[in-house]
């Protein structure tokens, strides 16, 4: 019983710092997948190839797809396309890293 709890545990833990958190701040309404951002500072989540941004009560999920580009990005910025007259979010590029992070819905 307690090789299982500890077991448990450690599965626990190991998805735990699977996870990345990172920072963004939107200037403008936003969408990820169906749900509406406010402009905002929000956190966000990735684990596995799920992105969960929140802010306070407000949050969206995404499938996302982590990507390395070839120089570090000097600053967090937000990439958009607007198809339907709204603006979704495409990418988000990790200042001070070469982490990118693109939205694949």
């Amino acid at each position: 019983m307690t090789k299982k709890l500890l077991f448990a545990f450690a599965v626990a833990g190991l998805a735990i710092a699977s996870a990345k958190s990172y920072s963004v701040d939107l200037f403008q309404t936003a969408y990820l997948g169906n749900t509406e951002l406010a402009p905002g500072h929000y956190s966000v989540d990735v684990t596995d190839q799920k992105a969960v941004i929140r802010n306070g009560k407000v949050h969206g999920e995404a499938p996302v797809k982590m990507e390395s580009a070839e120089t570090k990005y000097n600053t967090t910025a937000v990439r958009y396309t607007n198809g339907d007259g709204k603006m979704h979010i495409q990418e988000i590029h990790i200042g001070g890293s070469k982490t990118k992070l693109v939205f694949t819905e």
